[in-house]
């Protein structure tokens, strides 16, 4: 029986048989159809299809457990619903049934499920932030403690420490506490960070029989939950660039797919300045995965610009011009290459210089530890 389900990209599904133990068959089930469901842009029947097509060789239902069943326990847990048809042209229903839709419950499980694919099971912590090496009224203790002074946080007050000043100045007979008694324990402020995850949709994310987009998808769902979960005083905006650039929401990314665009990467970069410039934080950073060297700009007069030979100088001058720009914004840009492309690796070596940020080439498998571990560092590498 399955137990376990993955995609490598390039080399299909690989697939652990096991009996697992104390696992009712639904949640045995739907582990794997999360998974497919991830690659299938949240398409419900073409999950369906492979759920068949997997049964008939690794027996993932059985007589007591059908899909039939299944498909209803989904229902049931208000994972899928059924979208109600349009109404005919004379206002009445429409007939026939309406088609099974991801509910939002399915979509944050989608989320969840790639968190612990890539990240594993988090440990339960407080409120998160990302660390300065400034001491001050923030929320994560050191160790170190220091006189009480006017406006610290009476909870931040070394109870113990305080009472030992106590009977030392006052002696143990009564107890008399004064201010000048108090100690309190040293902080550290905690800086908010404001990221735009920026994800390349062009046509070359599914070329030559490797799946780059899925692994992408996963990332940028496994990232929004991490920050939501460990970090929630941070921001998180996706976008998403193929000829053009537009955000997407967060609900929006199991269904994420790679479009026939080239990649307009200054139309990308100028999108996530913008909505970076309207954050009230200072910490600010760009996440870019891409595949491919930037290929296509719109003109001035509305018109795309395109050219997919070599390293064209009018795009790439375009592309330098926005990292320079977001220099100066303090706003460092670490960029994730998932392709070997000489060219790519040319043009992140001049992009990554003029913006003083950092690049990675990464393979797919890797690519979300990668970028876990980056944002959680925080840290701006000058080159």
């Amino acid at each position: 029986m399955i137990d376990g389900i993955t995609l490598n990209p390039g080399r299909g599904f690989t697939i652990s048989k096991s009996v697992p133990k104390d696992v009712e068959p639904f949640d045995r089930v739907f582990g794997i159809f999360k998974e497919l469901l991830t690659h299938t842009s949240g398409e419900i029947d073409e999950a369906v299809d492979w759920l068949k097509t997997l049964d008939k060789e690794y027996q993932i239902f059985s007589e007591a457990y059908r899909l039939e069943n299944f498909m209803e326990d989904l229902k049931k847990r208000g994972y899928i619903k059924e979208k109600v048809p349009p109404l005919g042209p004379d206002g009445e229903a429409g007939s026939g049934r309406g088609q099974n839709v991801l509910t939002a419950k399915l979509e944050a499980a989608l989320r969840e499920h790639a968190l612990d694919q890539i990240f594993g099971k988090l440990k339960k912590s407080g409120a998160g932030n990302h660390r300065t090496s400034k001491l001050g009224a923030g929320d994560e203790r050191e160790g170190e403690t220091r006189t009480f002074q006017f406006g610290d946080d009476m909870a931040n007050i070394n109870l113990s420490e305080s009472l030992k000043n106590a009977q030392i100045n006052h002696g143990i007979t009564d107890l008399n506490l004064t201010e000048d008694d108090l100690v309190v324990e040293e902080t550290k402020f905690k800086a908010q960070m404001s990221t735009v995850l920026m994800i390349d949709i062009s046509h070359s994310m599914i070329l030559y029989g490797e799946d780059r987009i899925t692994p992408a998808k996963k990332v940028a769902m496994a990232l929004v939950e991490l920050i939501h979960r460990k970090y929630p005083k941070d921001a998180i905006d996706i976008i998403v660039f193929g000829n053009e650039s537009w955000p997407i929401h967060i609900k929006d990314l199991p269904y994420l797919k790679v479009g026939p665009y080239h990649t307009n990467t200054v139309a990308g970069l100028e999108l996530a300045m913008d909505i970076l410039r309207r954050k009230r934080n200072t910490n600010k950073q760009i996440f870019m995965i891409t595949d491919g060297k930037p290929s296509c700009v719109k003109l001035p007069s509305g018109e795309l610009y395109m050219n997919s030979n070599g390293l064209d100088e009018f795009i790439i001058s375009k592309c330098l011009n926005r990292a320079a720009q977001a220099r100066k914004l303090k706003i460092p840009i670490t960029t994730f290459m998932i392709a070997q492309d000489p060219y790519l690796r040319q043009f992140v070596e001049r992009f990554t210089a003029e913006n003083r940020g950092k690049a990675f080439l990464t393979g797919l498998s890797d690519l979300g530890q990668m970028i876990f571990e980056d944002y959680e560092k925080n840290r701006i590498k000058r080159i």
